[in-house]
């Protein structure tokens, strides 16, 4: 049984989930990604299974892969919109991810990139690093309104937060779940993806990037339909936002802020728009990156393989 295995965040952090990898034996390669079509096609064919990470499976790697060896897909992490899952459906490969295990990861980066932001920590930290005693005037986010656009288990645990810091919370969901509205009444929940886009000072987008969801932050939401220059948090996917209407938004301000952990195109490229346009903070796609969360989404992407490949 040979193994692939393409996520950085796996192979980076030690912990539990390594021992278990190998404690079956199988032949482990490692390498690096996100792995594109082109450099996948060559090797494809030669592993059984795959512990991936943000790697493009279109419907021609899962072909060559079937032709071959492939017969089962383990997604390191929630996001599945790199897979054709179609193609995979179609040629019999079982795909697995994990949900439901970085939410509080994810939440508290979403939140300390509000904090950071908000209170200049990284211009404080630049500038005294630098020798300087200059001093920024800071926001509280005590009584703000957040515009929470999913709730999924990162939507649902960043309403939990949101609400224990003192903000008054909108959350939007296609889907209206009962208990959670229920659980938490101080949440306004609305099917109206426009009360948020009208009452927000803070918009966190936690959906998945499809087709209907891509570039939904575009010119004519900020410029029409904003209406109080909000804070735009994206730690799902680049492709939820119109680039260039957000760096227009940012110069016109009608956007205050453009805080990510996601860009279009990972790693960074050289000429990234975004890149050193001022209110964007951007880190490298770290926002499930603790040790915690790691061990977790490692142990249970292993786990899902495994009973994938005992099934058969």
């Amino acid at each position: 049984m040979k193994i692939l295995l393409t996520s950085t965040s796996f192979q980076d952090t030690p912990g539990a989930h390594h021992d278990l990898l190998h404690s079956r034996g199988y032949q482990i390669d490692m390498l690096r990604g996100p792995i594109m079509e082109d450099e996948l096609l060559p090797i494809i064919q030669n592993y059984d299974g795959v512990i991936c990470g943000d790697d493009e499976y279109t419907e021609a790697v899962l072909t060559k892969g079937k032709a071959g060896k492939l017969k089962f897909l383990s997604k390191y992490g929630v996001g599945l919109d790199r897979i054709d899952l179609k193609a995979a459906e179609k040629l019999g490969i079982p795909v697995r991810n994990v949900p439901g295990v970085n939410q509080v990861s994810v939440s508290e980066h979403v939140l300390a990139l509000l904090f950071t932001f908000e209170k200049n920590v990284h211009l404080q930290y630049n500038s005294t690093k630098a020798g300087s005693w200059k001093r920024w005037v800071g926001n509280e986010i005590q009584g703000r309104t957040i515009g929470i656009i999913g709730l999924g288990s990162v939507g649902k645990e960043l309403v939990k937060k949101s609400l224990a810091l003192g903000m008054h919370v909108i959350g939007f969901d296609l889907f209206k779940n009962d208990e959670f509205i229920a659980a938490y009444p101080e949440m306004k929940f609305t099917e109206d993806i426009n009360e948020i886009y009208e009452n927000a000072d803070i918009i966190s987008l936690h959906i998945p990037h499809t087709p209907e969801s891509e570039k939904m932050i575009n010119a004519d939401v900020i410029n029409n339909k904003f209406k109080k220059n909000p804070i735009i948090v994206n730690t799902s996917r680049g492709m939820l936002i119109d680039v260039d209407a957000v760096i227009n938004g940012l110069s016109t301000g009608a956007i205050r802020g453009y805080l990510t952990d996601v860009l279009a195109q990972e790693p960074m490229e050289v000429g990234e728009k975004l890149q050193g346009v001022e209110n964007v903070i951007i880190t490298p796609h770290v926002g499930s990156r603790t040790f915690q969360s790691v061990v977790k989404q490692g142990s249970k992407s292993i786990a899902n393989l495994f009973e994938l490949i005992d099934q058969k």
